[in-house]
């Protein structure tokens, strides 16, 4: 391997994947994706679709997730800083409802593997960010589920600071916590 270093993270199945990048006079190179090496660490996904956005400062996206059509995602920062959080919203789990975070960056471009079954959301930190992310199953638009970023249940530490203005969509000011989400399955 020795290409990606992996972390494993309080909950089971979340990964924090550092490339090795190789850097000179004129810059970087770095594999962003390899197969083998990921299949290696544990990763054995076959991803379909990639995605990409741009958000500014403030710009909070989620807590998301796809309801019959749950999808793996693997996570990265192209340009700017975010604060990265997925919630676990798999049965039986004994991490249910618990959350992890982490800063991903294009300087420490870090990634970060979120399995099936999370809610998924990011805070834009730096003056302006670009997301991108490969999924294994396709983006369903009448399968959306979401949870409230500032759920109390899930206690989400959003590192927000004195003075930041947030931004969301009207979607993601609608959610309910997680309460309502057990009920409702």
């Amino acid at each position: 391997m020795g290409k990606i270093t992996v972390e494993t993270c309080e909950i089971e199945g979340l990964k924090v994947i550092t490339p090795t990048v190789f850097g000179d006079a004129r810059g970087y190179f770095m594999e962003t994706y390899n197969y083998n090496d990921y299949k290696e660490a544990g990763i054995d996904q076959i991803f379909v679709q990639d995605n990409q956005s741009a958000s500014k400062k403030g710009v909070l996206r989620g807590l998301h997730f796809q309801k019959q059509y749950p999808q793996d995602k693997l996570v990265r920062v192209i340009r700017g800083e975010v604060y990265d959080v997925a919630v676990d919203l798999r049965k039986g789990s004994k991490t249910f409802g618990q959350w992890y975070g982490v800063l991903l960056s294009e300087e420490n471009k870090k990634q970060f593997f979120i399995p099936k079954n999370f809610a998924h959301g990011f805070l834009v930190l730096s003056d302006y960010a670009e997301f991108a992310y490969k999924c294994t199953d396709f983006y369903h638009p009448n399968d959306e589920g979401g949870l409230y970023y500032a759920d109390s249940e899930i206690g989400v530490e959003w590192p927000i600071p004195e003075g930041m203005e947030l931004l969301l969509s009207e979607k993601d000011t609608q959610w309910s916590g997680i309460k309502e989400y057990l009920e409702n399955e």
